[in-house]
């Protein structure tokens, strides 16, 4: 397995939290991903069956609604993953084409709602370090735009600094392209979520890609639960 270090810190801000990370290699992200849309359009029609009924307060009540909008609300800020499944239940809005690994993250984060970063695994400087933004962090978003980070935000970090926060998303430097071969993706789940829906994130992401590139192989499937240590 690759070496990833979990802070102390980490452990002691964010009782009952996870993160889960997803390694996989022998990936042709230029691939055709036919059968991904198709998966896509299926579960656009199986969200709005099961969601089209409810009001927008309905669907904030869902548990793992509520366990991210409680820690979003702390900065001031909304679940941008709620904000996409309204526009597809309430405004009939279709899912994106990015690329066939991010959307492959994507369709499984629309289903589980885990929020979930993907990287090139070969721009990451390994080792890698789940921790806490200490608060004056330089972030290049995927936008290109620099921030300067909040404290108390659950992040990972490589040796080049940090690749992904919750509430800023992640990095530009280590971003997935057509080039990519190997992703890392990374779900990051805040107390109330649990460790079996970041699993089913995980694996459905890693089904999803097998869509496109049955060829791919899994060399980490693994997740971190804050609290305990190993």
């Amino acid at each position: 397995m690759t070496d990833i270090a979990v802070s102390d810190a980490w452990h002691a801000t964010f009782p009952g939290g996870h993160v889960g990370v997803l390694l996989m290699e022998g990936i042709d992200n230029t691939a055709p991903n036919a059968t991904l849309d198709a998966r896509k359009r299926a579960l656009e029609e199986r969200l709005r069956a099961q969601f089209g009924d409810l009001s927008r307060q309905d669907l904030l009540e869902l548990d793992v609604l509520k366990a991210y909008r409680a820690y979003y609300k702390r900065f001031g800020q909304t679940y941008h993953v709620q904000l996409q499944l309204e526009s597809v239940v309430h405004k009939a809005k279709s899912l994106p084409s990015v690329s066939p690994l991010v959307d492959a993250s994507f369709v499984a984060e629309l289903d589980t709602l885990v929020l979930t970063a993907n990287h090139d695994a070969d721009r990451l400087v390994w080792p890698l370090r789940i921790d806490v933004t200490g608060g004056g962090e330089v972030f290049e978003g995927m936008n290109g735009k620099v921030r300067t980070l909040r404290a108390n935000d659950m992040m990972m970090a490589d040796e080049g600094g940090v690749v992904c926060t919750i509430l800023y998303g992640q990095d530009r430097r280590t971003r997935v392209t057509a080039a990519t071969t190997q992703a890392l993706f990374v779900c990051y789940a805040p107390a109330g979520v649990g460790e079996t829906r970041v699993r089913r994130q995980l694996l459905a992401t890693q089904d999803n890609v097998r869509l496109f590139a049955p060829q791919a192989a899994t060399r980490q499937l693994e997740i971190y639960e804050a609290g305990v240590h190993r």
